[in-house]
């Protein structure tokens, strides 16, 4: 009987684990193909709640990728001014803007920013991001401890190296991709 108790509680756990691990897992969907992207709940918790939240709520849907700058990331989520669907899209604006939601506090970790990282985007106040964010292309150390990273690309990073490549000075792109959808796996 003991060892069908331990056998029960062990399924369980490992039941319980991969549901955890599971609703972590977004799903980044683009013109090139679907991207998976593991989020760190216990790196950047406010973070990861932020962008669950606001993508589970279709707020990510549409909005472009205003900003990519090859060899460096490619940033997107402004919710108010990038969505190309919405009334308040406004491309010269893109950047600017957020979801009507407060700001949140840093949350840097030890978490480095490597190729595939989902960091925070943000203005020069730490404590400023939002809803923007952005994918790296590669190593990009000099954020390590600057910038809150929240996840990981884990498949379909090479949809991520297609997206449209902006000024190599500002990142500024003039007919971005878009996101199609994003939404919890």
């Amino acid at each position: 009987m003991k060892k069908f108790i331990y056998l029960f509680i062990l399924f369980f756990s490992l039941l319980n684990t991969h549901s955890i691990a599971k609703e972590n897992i977004m799903i980044l969907k683009l013109k090139y193909g679907e991207v998976q992207i593991e989020l760190y709940p216990e790196k950047a918790p406010n973070h990861v709640k932020r962008f669950k939240e606001l993508a589970n709520q279709g707020k990510y849907d549409n909005v472009v990728f205003h900003r990519v700058i090859d060899g460096f990331m490619a940033q997107t989520g402004d919710v108010k001014f990038g969505n190309a669907s919405s009334p308040d899209f406004n491309l010269a604006l893109a950047g600017t803007g957020g979801s009507n939601l407060p700001d949140l506090k840093a949350e840097f970790s030890d978490v480095a920013h490597t190729r595939g990282t989902l960091s925070a985007a943000r203005s020069t106040d730490p404590n400023s991001a939002n809803s923007q964010f952005f994918i790296c292309f590669d190593s990009v150390s000099h954020l390590d401890r600057q910038y809150s990273a929240f996840g990981k690309v884990i498949k379909g990073m090479e949809f991520i190296d297609m997206i449209k490549k902006g000024d190599p000075n500002s990142g500024s792109v003039p007919d971005p991709d878009k996101i199609i959808n994003l939404r919890s796996k």
